[in-house]
């Protein structure tokens, strides 16, 4: 058997009349991120987290912001497919951690639908996907309100 990490990591502006969505769901707010597709910091950094620890790239090679098909898309779709190529490498996802950076608002009650709806994505059980959330303090852009960030860490087996 052979071991895999990979990590991921993303960051968004926030802006008045966007929803926020993070790990899937969204979360009552007056911002959201601004970004190409639907702009889960979560689920773009999980992304290049395990495309990474497989080699096989990142977000932008397989969902470019250039390409209009990828406008306002559900961030799930690209656990969805990075799913599928793992699984074409034989590659079993063990263990994800993930880390998201934000002021406002809480996200600890709204980690167990998130965690649903990332393993969901990526066909594997809740228990495997681990999430934290952090404030900076007010330090910095994130620590403002203005961004919201997000650290993943992967871990992949293979036989």
């Amino acid at each position: 058997m052979s071991v895999r990490c990979g990590i991921g990591y993303d960051l968004h502006r926030l802006e008045a009349g966007r929803k926020l969505i993070i790990g899937g769901l969204e979360v009552p707010f007056d911002k959201g991120p601004a970004g190409h597709s639907d702009g889960d910091v979560v689920a773009h950094a999980l992304c290049d987290a395990l495309l990474g620890a497989a080699g096989l790239g990142d977000i932008g090679t397989h969902f470019p912001d250039t390409d209009p098909k990828w406008k306002d898309a559900n961030s799930l779709q690209f656990l969805e497919h990075a799913a599928r190529l793992l699984g074409e490498k034989k590659f079993a996802i063990e263990h994800v951690d993930a880390v998201v950076i934000l002021e406002r608002p809480k996200l600890g009650p709204h980690f167990p639908k998130m965690r649903e709806a990332l393993a969901k994505a990526l066909s594997v059980t809740a228990d495997r996907i681990h999430l934290k959330a952090k404030t900076n303090e007010g330090v910095d852009a994130v620590g403002r309100g203005e961004a919201i960030a997000a650290y993943v860490i992967a871990t992949l087996t293979t036989t």
